[in-house]
């Protein structure tokens, strides 16, 4: 059966619009749990996301209050707003996709080239880890590596010496792991549901020059 009617028009966009609260939500979580991982917050996509799940958060709930009163202003500031909401989220999940190991790597490096020691040393604690990357190719060199080692105050150091099975990653691989998984999933989960807003924006426009069968039949729509 095809959702033709007034009420079926409306009770899917306001079905939508709470599945755009459901991911906003979702976006800033995981863009927030990404940033709180030290010097992850040098990508700065992951602020580009939370600022996109902000709007859509905000947009969702004037949607909502749009559908639900059939407020011809409230629809049509909507589909504008999702629209540009659907051009902007599509490029930074796009770009979320895009960003390789490498480029990862060279952004946390020039990151950790202008942290002060203090800040280092506090990151290295939360994190429980040493250096960035132990890699002659990578900068910063291999002598700078060796410094933040020695300087590293990471509980899982003072376990080398005491237990043979003891293991301290550095900072930089436990800090690609979690950005990987952030720019896969708010990427994965943008790309999709940003095809959606244009469902939403077609739904809208459709929604508002229905006629609402409760109303005064000589009211101006």
């Amino acid at each position: 059966m095809v959702c033709g009617g007034f009420a079926c028009s409306r009770n899917a966009l306001c079905a939508l619009n709470v599945v755009y609260v459901l991911v906003g939500l979702l976006l800033i979580g995981v863009a927030a749990w990404g940033k709180g991982f030290g010097i992850v917050s040098s990508i700065h996509l992951i602020g580009g996301v939370i600022a996109v799940g902000v709007f859509l958060l905000l947009i969702a709930i004037v949607g909502l209050v749009g559908a639900v009163h059939h407020h011809q202003v409230m629809l049509f500031f909507y589909m504008i707003i999702l629209g540009l909401v659907f051009i902007f989220q599509f490029g930074v999940s796009c770009s979320c996709l895009a960003i390789d190991r490498s480029r990862q790597e060279g952004l946390f490096s020039s990151a950790w080239s202008i942290l002060s020691n203090e800040t280092k040393t506090e990151l290295e604690q939360r994190l429980d880890c040493c250096g960035l990357l132990n890699r002659s190719a990578d900068p910063p060199p291999p002598t700078a590596f060796q410094a933040d080692f020695r300087a590293c105050p990471a509980k899982c150091k003072t376990l080398l010496g005491k237990d043979p099975r003891a293991k301290c990653l550095t900072c930089g691989e436990k800090m690609l792991q979690h950005s990987d998984e952030a720019l896969k999933i708010l990427g994965g989960v943008g790309l999709f549901f940003s095809f959606t807003e244009v469902l939403g924006v077609w739904l809208a426009m459709r929604y508002r020059n229905q006629k609402d069968p409760r109303a005064n039949p000589s009211a101006f729509l």
